[in-house]
């Protein structure tokens, strides 16, 4: 049996090492500065912290004042990132000014939360319906989405690293609109969307709350939100870009074209349907875990394997064996045919043994003959199939039957 040190890049070490040295194993280079002293020096993430205050100003977010005697102003922090494409490459390099969530106070300074995320499942509807109607889906990105919502609070903030007035350094920001890091700036930009959506004739899903549509005589169109990604899709090519050209007018947006990358996931529209895939993330998965030369498998599982916790097997490195699952798990998004194998062995996450990582491997090695998706195309017979089984008691350890179920829409 072979050691787990053999399927990760390197063993843990103690001590500090020199960022260089981690790079040199990383698969994209991506130097990004942790805090403002060591970006103050170079040129394009001082481009990017000007830009993000010029969004802020432009949407009017706070106002500079003396701060109250019995209000204690919350800090805020400069957080860098690299966007990349689909491919790898440098999209733009983006900071945000964030404040200081963790100083706020639940009852205090905010009551609600909430994020408008669709789930995937909702988003793999949306795509198999497009595929079916012929349908184009365009996407378009939100400039600053969180700093759009209106604030009832009072809230105050420090003046941001690297750009305190001359002057007036002892004087703080009132906040008018949302900053990201407070707690209820994805409850605020929610509503600002979905009000102005409401008010313009469209209709809120009652079973997914970022899905909204709108009839007009014979013309469709669908709008699905994600934090601040839009989705639209509809059978009016016009109205669609009547509709793309208003809300951002209303809401300052990048319209990135028809819908290609999200969340890792490489879509490809064409006229045969639209496919959805991340063969970089699984080819990722296999550089990793250095199974990029395993012999690959035709079946993600043994039907006839049978897993209990105490099996009598060696344990492993369950850092490393959760490591695998949590990647493998995030692939299911595209690959619903390990989604059965990876929940099985998801159940061992605090017990693993040489039996579950072997398992493991064997899903690795069939995704290494399997890089694929999912492919949408236009079917005759376009309705809902589901279909159940159930193992009938088969779990070695409580004796609970294990039911599976496969529901397909269209192809």
């Amino acid at each position: 049996m072979q050691d787990l040190g053999d399927y990760v890049k390197e063993a843990p070490v103690r001590g500090t090492r020199l960022l260089d040295d981690i790079y040199q194993n990383c698969n994209v280079v991506v130097l990004e500065p942790a805090e403002f002293e060591e970006a103050k020096n170079d040129p394009k993430w001082i481009d990017a912290m000007k830009e993000e205050l010029r969004m802020i100003e432009k949407n009017q977010t706070w106002e500079l004042m003396d701060i109250t005697k019995h209000k204690k102003p919350t800090g805020v922090k400069w957080i860098y990132g690299t966007k990349l494409n689909a491919d790898g490459t440098i999209n733009k390099h983006k900071a945000r000014l964030v404040v200081k969530g963790y100083a706020q106070i639940f009852g205090v300074d905010f009551l609600k939360t909430f994020t408008p995320a669709a789930r995937l499942d909702m988003i793999r509807m949306l795509l198999a319906v497009a595929a079916q109607k012929g349908w184009k889906i365009f996407q378009l990105d939100v400039k600053s989405a969180f700093l759009i919502g209106y604030l009832q609070e009072k809230i105050f903030v420090d003046q941001p690293l690297g750009f305190v007035v001359g002057g007036e350094e002892e004087k703080v920001y009132l906040l008018k609109k949302v900053l990201y890091g407070l707690k209820l700036a994805p409850r605020a930009w929610y509503s600002r969307i979905d009000e102005h959506l409401l008010k313009h004739d469209f209709k809120k899903s009652l079973s997914e709350s970022t899905l909204y549509t709108r009839n007009s005589n014979s013309d469709y169109i669908v709008v699905s939100l994600h934090v601040d990604d839009l989705f639209v899709t509809g059978n009016n090519p016009r109205m669609i870009g009547q509709f793309k050209a208003k809300i951002i007018k209303v809401f300052e947006m990048t319209d990135l074209g028809e819908m290609s990358y999200f969340l890792g996931m490489e879509v490809q529209q064409n006229q045969r349907g639209i496919f959805i895939g991340e063969q970089k993330y699984a080819k990722e998965i296999l550089r990793k875990f250095k199974m990029e030369e395993c012999k690959s498998m035709n079946m993600p599982m043994n039907l006839k394997e049978k897993f209990c916790k105490e099996d009598g097997a060696d344990k492993v490195d369950e850092a490393i064996y959760r490591s695998l699952i949590g990647y493998l798990m995030y692939l299911t998004t595209t690959r619903p045919d390990i989604m059965h194998a990876i929940s099985l062995l998801s159940r061992f996450m605090h017990c693993a043994s040489e039996v579950h990582f072997k398992a493991a491997k064997r899903i690795v090695r069939y995704i290494k003959g399997t890089l694929s998706g999912i492919q949408f195309n236009y079917v005759e017979n376009f309705e809902l199939q589901g279909y159940v089984d159930s193992d009938w008691v088969k779990s070695f350890d409580d004796m609970k039957s294990t039911s599976g179920y496969c529901f397909s829409f269209g192809s």
